[in-house]
């Protein structure tokens, strides 16, 4: 009882809201750059995993294993710390001394969309190969070549019974951005550390962020639903 009657929550509310709200652009490009890499590199494994390039899908087969096998924290820590240096081990091969760098934001970023475009690519490739091979036929019919057929009515049918799907993985993208404060983005769970650390009003600081999570996530669900009723009414 003595915890809660200490509770100072108008303080909290004051000094930690206004840097929270700092902290949501940077979340907010990371959620849509994020997102747009995942779907761009999503659409591209997805074309090579159902090419007949035995060796190019091989190759993407082993990539989504290691990247759907290993934790997204990691693979952000990875990218962050360990891609610059190996990196620069490339290039000082033509340039010595040279340092390549990769700021925490930009590092993130390229991580959420490398992870989520893995697992996007599957939701891709399962739409495309769930269309009626009967469209393709038609297509070849009516004298469009077999990739005509596939970027003009394959994809963009694939692409829009996919939608409800993205929109889910769009708000776990936006909750995942809590993960960039351990590559020292300065996002919203970094910016409340900062803030509890150093005025110890843990409870009333945590409880803020997840009031700021749910601001942010449960109308953007919303949203996703009702895409997808939408989407139903069409289909």
């Amino acid at each position: 009882m003595d915890i809660l009657s200490n509770l100072d929550f108008s303080t909290a509310f004051k000094y930690l809201v206004p840097s929270l709200k700092d902290g949501l652009l940077i979340v907010l490009q990371a959620t849509v750059l994020g997102f747009f890499l995942a779907i761009i590199l999503g659409l591209f494994i997805a074309i090579g995993r159902i090419s007949k390039i035995k060796i190019l899908k091989g190759i993407l087969v082993v990539f989504l294993e290691f990247i759907r096998g290993t934790p997204l924290l990691v693979q952000l820590v990875y990218m962050y710390y360990v891609v610059p240096l190996l990196l620069s081990m490339i290039v000082q091969i033509w340039n010595p001394g040279y340092q390549v760098k990769i700021s925490s934001l930009v590092a993130g970023t390229i991580g959420l969309g490398i992870n989520y475009g893995c697992y996007i690519s599957e939701v891709i490739r399962s739409s495309i190969l769930s269309i009626d091979g009967g469209q393709t036929e038609a297509a070849l019919a009516l004298g469009l070549t077999k990739k005509q057929a596939l970027f003009k009515i394959i994809i963009p049918q694939a692409l829009r019974n996919s939608i409800p799907v993205f929109g889910n993985y769009l708000v776990m993208m936006l909750k995942d951005t809590s993960l960039l404060a351990y590559v020292s983005v300065s996002e919203l769970l970094l910016r409340t550390q900062s803030y509890a650390s150093q005025s110890f009003l843990t409870i009333e600081s945590y409880t803020i962020l997840a009031g700021f999570y749910l601001i942010l996530s449960l109308p953007l669900a919303q949203l996703v639903k009702l895409v997808e009723k939408k989407m139903l009414k069409f289909s």
